[in-house]
Formats: structure tokens, sequence, C-alpha cells
């Protein structure tokens, strides 16, 4: 099985982070929007969209979107709820991170961090991102206050997801010190069994 993507994207990490610790081994593919590699034909042809990660299955089937491979790859083990409406939360929020989360606070990050992007560092869109990103973060803060994990008291799919640009929004300019149940949490996730750092490759 191979696992293109990149080893500093977040989204590319989920499905990493997953991976690890269901013990389930990959071959990592370095595949980089920096380099241009993700629009090379051979690429394109796997996945037309251009984008990271993508997962090739040992029978040639592929896979697209981070929070698609994470459900697949969970399905059957307790990182994906069994129970019918704590499945339906963990889908909450990984929709949640796709359209509340990721688009402020990834993307904040990567104006400020990748130099490619530094032309799309306007005023105005640090300003919206750090704003939008702020407000994802108090969500989680006000959910984080009365639980331990995103669904119930165990990890689960929505927490991998969430965690993956959480955990650096320092580098886009949060101040994760002001949301102290979000902070907690990041702890809680990396003591969990099979953790791995975000540069980590098998």
């Amino acid at each position: 099985m191979k696992l293109y993507g990149m080893v500093d994207s977040g989204n590319c990490y989920k499905p990493r982070l997953l991976l690890a610790k269901l013990e389930q081994p990959f071959e990592h593919v370095e595949v980089s929007s920096h380099t241009g590699a993700t629009r090379s034909a051979e690429y394109m042809a796997k996945n037309p969209n251009g984008m990271v990660p993508l997962v090739e299955l040992e029978d040639g089937r592929l896979l697209a979107e981070s929070n698609a491979i994470l459900l697949y790859f969970a399905e059957g083990t307790p990182l994906l709820p069994t129970d019918r409406y704590a499945r339906g939360l963990a889908y909450q929020w990984l929709f949640f991170e796709q359209y509340s989360h990721e688009p402020y606070i990834a993307v904040r990050k990567a104006l400020l961090t990748v130099p490619g992007r530094a032309k799309d560092a306007t005023p105005e869109r640090l300003a919206l991102t750090l704003e939008r990103g702020n407000k994802a973060l108090g969500v989680m803060e006000k959910h984080l206050s009365g639980s331990d994990f995103f669904v119930g008291n165990t990890m689960s799919v929505a927490d991998i997801a969430l965690y993956a640009y959480t955990h650096e929004a320092g580098k886009g300019g949060f101040d994760l010190s002001a949301y102290p149940a979000v902070s907690d949490w990041l702890a809680r996730v990396a003591a969990e069994p099979g953790h791995v750092p975000i540069e980590w490759l098998p």
C-alpha cells in the first residue's frame, strides 16, 4: 500500500498518524505541491484533483481526501464509533474540520510560513483567517471544557482530524494559551498509544 503525500502537510499527517496507531504498514511516497509534483501528468492520472494525500491500495484502487481516508481505515476499529449517534458526531467534527477549521488555521500557517504563499498574505486575508480561526478554536474550547475528546471520552478519527492542524496553530499566529481546554486536549492526544509526530515516516 502506498500513501502519497507531503511530510509537512497536516492533511497528509492525518492518515499517517492513524495508520501508525493501527500498526498498518505502508510506503510513503513524497509528492509535494511546492515542487509542482502534484500537478505532474503521472500524479494527475491517479488523482485528477491534483492534491494529496492519496492512498493506493494493494489491489490498485485509489482513495483521495484526508478525512475519507481516515474513515476507510478506521472502519471496524475503536477509532470509529459503532453507535449511530456517536458516529454522526464523528462525522460532524470531520465536516467542521474541513469547512470551519482547516481553511483558516491551516491556511494562515501556510500564508506565514510557505515562501510561495507570501504574495497572498494580504492584511485582509491575514485578519480574516485569524478571526475565523479563533472562532473555530473557540468552538473547540467550549466543547472540550466538558469532554476529554470530541466524541465522548475516547479518542476517535475526529480527534486525529482536528489535532493535525491545531497542534501547529501557533505557527499561524494563534495563541493557544488562550484556549486551556484545547491545550489540555492536545496533550491528551499526544499521550495516546501509537502517537507519532508530524515529521514521522515509516
